[in-house]
Order: C-alpha cells, then structure tokens, then sequence
C-alpha cells in the first residue's frame, strides 16, 4: 500500500470533529454578546438618567418642615420627595405660587454645615443616594414658595396683613393648626417687615409653614431705627432676596411616599384676595 493509499485510508477512518466544540464555542459568543448588550443598556440608561437629572427633572428629599403641609418633612425623618422639573424656566420666568427648589445665596449659606459622613465609602453612597432622591443634596439647597418677583413691593403690618403692592394675598395654603397660628389673629404670623422693593431679576420666598421657616424674613437686614422698633426687613433687600439664577426648578408633584401622590399647590396668592 502506498503512502498516498495510507493516508486516504486514515482519512476514512478518522473519527469527525466533535459537534459539541462548536456548540461550546456558540455558546460562549452568545453569551458574550449578550453581556455586551447589557452593558451597552447599561450606559444608555446612565446618560438618559444623567441628561434627565441636568436638563429635565431631578428628585429631591424634603429635609424640614418649612414647607408643611404642602410638603412634608421635617429633622430627622422621612419627608416628602419631590420632582423637580427644569424645563418650565428655560422659557417663562418663574412666578409668584410657584413652589421652588433654589440653592441658597452666600448671605443664606452662613453657618451652614455639610450632612455628609466623615467616612468616605458612607459618603460616596450619600452622594449616590442623593441623585435619586434617598438623600438631600450636599449644599444648602431650598424649597419655597414665590411671594413677590422684581419690582414689586412686599411688607406685612397687623392692620392689613401680608401684602404685594399694597393689595392683601389670598393664601389657602396656610394651615393654622400646622403653624399653630392662626392669621385671622396673628396676620404677619411673625414681626411686622418691610416695605421691601424687590430688586428686578431676584425673588421673594417664603415657606406654607411661616412659624417654622427661615426665609426672606430672616435674612433681611434692617434700618437701626426700625429694628429699635421691632420692625425687620427695611434695609438692603439683596440680603433677603434670591437672584432668579438661582432657582433650579419648579417642584411639580410628589413622588413618594404613595399616600401623597400628587401635584404640588402652586396657587397665585397675588390673586383671587
């Protein structure tokens, strides 16, 4: 026999290949497609989430109780959390009613200290949390409610109560048992302030729970002579005002807990009084 015949004979009776190699190797590159899938999902669904968060709405935890019972919340428990939507105010401008999430001026900011761990695994889980509503920024950002925009006048006495350009608010948003007063009585709920003209491009705030919120009341400066008086708010109005740039979105609904499924109030006390 021939090597030719040799190798012709052995060719015959070589076994063939094993199908369960290339089921093996099928196998394997199923599965690494679908991981690259996945992944590729993965960060898709990141930068929706992140250019939602930057340009369309963002979640946030409702730390105090300024805002009650609009909103819930108060130190340490679990508040409201909100949506805060972004788009409104790349078009109009934000107005009195309006409920705001704003981050607070420097004059705002003093005291303020950060809610983060000292631990810097726990801290980086904070931050996480934060993005998704679980835990409140780390920075002094606020919720409240517009009173008065640029332009207008805003001061409160006990003979006509809170007032924009010398006409009374109608605010039905007020709760007497939540301030544990009632304005009928005590109509500042509060001292007596202003007049304060509120410069053009800043705003007014004030928080639903006025007994229980440091807002533009309390970061006014006063005239000496007024505040022998006991009357606040009648010197630089920069330092009780906020700029317009700093208000980062208008708190739309609440999201969480279910119970409180819902839109966010955000009636013009400046009409129907």
């Amino acid at each position: 026999m021939t090597d030719t015949e040799d190798s012709a004979e052995s060719a015959r009776q070589a076994p063939p290949p094993s199908e369960g190699g290339n089921e093996d190797g099928s196998a394997k590159t199923k599965k690494h497609s679908a991981l690259r899938e996945a992944a590729i999902l993965v960060v898709i669904a990141l930068v929706l989430y992140y250019v939602m968060l930057t340009f369309i709405a963002r979640p946030y935890l409702i730390p105090s109780e300024s805002m009650e019972p609009t909103l819930h919340g108060c130190p340490g428990c679990v508040g409201d959390r909100i949506m805060v939507e972004k788009l409104s105010y790349r078009f109009t401008e934000p107005g009195p009613g309006d409920v705001v999430v704003f981050k607070g001026p420097p004059s705002w900011n003093v005291g303020y200290k950060s809610i983060r761990s000292d631990n810097t695994a726990i801290r980086w889980v904070q931050d996480a949390l934060s993005v998704i509503g679980f835990v409140p920024p780390d920075q002094n950002d606020l919720v409240k409610r517009i009173i008065a925009v640029g332009g207008q006048t805003v001061q409160c006495r006990a003979e006509t109560g809170l007032t924009v350009d010398g006409k009374p608010l109608h605010e039905p948003y007020l709760d007497p048992e939540t301030m544990n007063a009632d304005p009928a009585i005590y109509p500042c709920l509060g001292n007596e302030f202003g007049p304060v003209t509120v410069p053009d491009e800043r705003l007014w705030v004030m928080g639903d729970n006025r007994t229980h919120s440091a807002d533009s009341r309390a970061h006014c400066t006063s005239t000496p002579e007024d505040a022998q008086e006991g009357l606040i708010c009648t010197g630089d109005p920069m330092n009780g005002t906020i700029p317009v740039e700093n208000v980062i979105g208008k708190a739309q609904f609440i999201a969480w807990p279910p119970s409180r499924w819902g839109g966010v109030n955000s009636v013009n006390p400046q009409q129907g009084g």
